[in-house]
């Protein structure tokens, strides 16, 4: 959110201004958005974020990654499990890049714990360098995602900041 910005009647505002919002389907969707400004080059940061294969040794949080499909051409059908440290914990989750425009912005969709979660990256001209942003939409679809997702909105400012260090960490070697 932003300043001057209102909520509908029923979101709620979490932690650090993010809204999680009632879908009148599903329950509540979370919303998060990230932002980092990197000098860069577009096509240097559309490489990075696209080279999923070695994300593990440019994303701190990523502890294993493993590619299960890939595509024959472009990044659109690219599917991976990736091993991560959430809250303390290894999670685990499958991906898959479901839609991109090159050198611009794709999204990846996952399904997990009765939700589904669409992530999108996204590069913009910005000065000399890019803006690169995460925007992470989490839409409960089973009964206990959904109880789960009324309390969602504590957590955000735990997510985030790890999305925010993800950034950082594509930042840091774009900028190298």
């Amino acid at each position: 959110m932003q300043p001057g910005d209102t909520l509908a009647r029923d979101e709620i505002t979490g932690a650090l201004g993010d809204v999680v919002r009632p879908d009148t389907k599903e329950g509540y969707a979370m919303s998060i958005q990230v932002t980092e400004r990197i000098q860069a080059p577009r096509e240097r940061v559309w490489e990075i974020i696209t080279d999923i294969e070695h994300a593990a040794e440019t994303i701190s949080a990523i502890t294993e990654l493993t590619v299960l499909e890939r595509p024959a051409t472009g990044v659109v059908g690219l599917k991976w499990t990736e091993a991560r440290l959430m809250f303390g914990k290894e999670a685990t989750e499958t991906m898959w890049i479901s839609a991109a425009e090159e050198n611009h912005w794709y999204e990846t969709t996952a399904e997990s714990h009765g939700a589904i979660y669409k992530t999108r990256l996204e590069i913009r001209d910005a000065g000399d360098g890019v803006e690169l942003s995460m925007n992470f939409d989490a839409t409960p679809m089973s009964l206990f995602a959904r109880i789960m997702s009324v309390t969602s909105f504590l957590l955000n400012g735990t997510i985030k900041k790890a999305f925010q260090r993800d950034l950082q960490d594509i930042k840091q070697l774009a900028e190298r």
